[in-house]
């Protein structure tokens, strides 16, 4: 679907532009467009579902679709907030589709997923900023697919009181809440929320649960230092946060936040050797890495890692 910027970004919309820089070669992609690619998307299309693979734009989308895996945006196709980092439409969103949960587990049932990862839009315009949608959606996949595991990538309830207890009983296997930015450029990147507010969302999930994997996001590249990388790990791992992921911010338009600078393949490998000895069980740090990138390996790498540290008496 191709949305002006006008429409798609309302208030991006009186921004200047910035110039969007050469990716090196380390980013650039190879398109991957084969049978199995368009399957996924007719089956999409199908079912009429929004995935986050298209909406933001998301420069894996050739190779998670031709090993048919989508991931799957509920709630609407259009957020509240504004981010001025983020792909996905802004705007005010439709009411509800009470048929959607179902829609997701049937094709999540066609598609054959063994772990499937749901993300959705943020809607504060909602009394529980959509978190029993999101509980649903969980059983209903868990209903038609009893051998698959679910991941959620939630908003952050902000202001919406004990709402996300809705989530947290579902008990998703994995809690995926993305922190995105550093604390100082939040009034920027991130305006519509609040750093400790997402921090403690996370810390609140592990409290409700302990068997839930929680997990977290970072992007670089968009003005943080490598001390601003460094305090977050030390926060989410206060919060008990299990997996990390870190990937290098692209700019969707002139428009958007624009690019500090590219961080080298060295450096990403050396923020994964920082996490990992701050005792995160897992963690994805690459240029291209992406919350739901090969989230099923990734799953099966963090039972196998929790497996290791309750044998080391950890």
């Amino acid at each position: 679907m191709t949305i002006q910027l006008g429409t798609r970004h309302p208030e991006k919309a009186k921004k200047a532009d910035s110039v969007i820089p050469r990716k090196p070669k380390w980013i650039r992609k190879k398109k991957i467009d084969g049978p199995e690619y368009y399957e996924t998307r007719r089956l999409m299309r199908d079912h009429n579902l929004a995935t986050v693979c298209e909406e933001a734009a998301c420069p894996n989308i050739g190779e998670c679709w031709s090993k048919r895996h989508a991931t799957m945006m509920i709630m609407g196709e259009v957020c509240t907030r504004g981010c001025s980092f983020c792909n996905v439409s802004t705007g005010r969103p439709d009411a509800l589709d009470l048929f959607e949960p179902g829609r997701v587990a049937g094709a999540v049932k066609k598609l054959g997923l063994r772990h499937v990862v749901i993300t959705s839009v943020d809607r504060d315009d909602l009394a529980d900023g959509g978190a029993e949608h999101i509980a649903q959606t969980i059983r209903a996949v868990r209903h038609q697919n009893p051998g698959t595991t679910v991941e959620v990538l939630t908003p952050d309830f902000l202001g919406k009181g004990d709402a996300a207890d809705v989530v947290f009983d579902a008990a998703p296997d994995v809690f995926n809440h993305n922190l995105e930015t550093v604390p100082h450029l939040y009034p920027t990147v991130r305006p519509g929320a609040r750093y400790y507010t997402s921090l403690r969302l996370l810390d609140d999930a592990k409290r409700a649960n302990s068997e839930i994997f929680t997990k977290s996001g970072l992007m670089v590249g968009l003005g943080e230092s490598l001390n601003d990388v460094r305090q977050v790990m030390d926060d989410l791992r206060a919060a008990q946060v299990d997996f990390l992921t870190v990937g290098q911010y692209l700019q969707p338009t002139p428009k958007h936040h624009p690019i500090d600078r590219f961080w080298s393949p060295e450096e990403f490998a050396q923020l994964e050797q920082i996490a990992r000895s701050k005792g995160f069980l897992h963690v994805s740090a690459t240029p291209l890495t992406r919350s739901s990138f090969h989230a099923d390996e990734d799953f099966a790498a963090l039972k196998q890692a929790r497996q290791r540290a309750i044998a080391n008496g950890a």
